[in-house]
């Protein structure tokens, strides 16, 4: 059984940018789902796959990089103020989880290491350590 290329380009690209809707990552891989469906296109004229991969590629490298330049700059601020976040995954006591904050997928730490975080719970982030967000449970405030 033979496989048609475009086919699984399409199928890939489709993939990529649906997962986007579902795990923000910047449009990382938003871009590299539309340069898949774009090697797709291309694929009719360009029947070699080790082409296809590669300009799969290039292509996805040139539009994550493109598209970085037209975002805002990000703030790099290691004091956060108590702005607000919303889990992702469930973040247990002392382990690390996962919070939306601003739009992206953070690696995150609940501040009190006795509490576990239920998944898709509003959290407030407290401060920031290198990549990983430290949270507090919106609970916490309103009980």
């Amino acid at each position: 059984m033979s496989f048609n290329p475009t086919i699984l380009w399409f199928i890939a690209g489709s993939i990529l940018c649906l997962i986007e809707l579902f795990v923000p990552t910047a449009f990382v891989l938003f871009t590299m789902g539309m340069s898949a469906i774009v090697v797709g296109l291309i694929s009719a004229i360009a029947p070699q796959f080790s082409l296809q991969v590669l300009l799969w590629f290039l292509l996805s490298v040139f539009l994550v990089f493109f598209s970085r330049r037209l975002l805002p700059p990000a703030k790099a601020s290691k004091n956060l103020d108590a702005k607000e976040g919303r889990t992702l995954t469930e973040i247990p006591a002392g382990e690390i989880g996962r919070v939306i904050y601003e739009g992206n997928s953070w690696q995150a730490r609940c501040d009190d290491e006795m509490s576990a975080i239920a998944p898709n719970q509003k959290v407030y982030i407290v401060r920031r350590q290198g990549t990983t967000l430290f949270v507090v449970p919106q609970k916490i405030f309103h009980d």
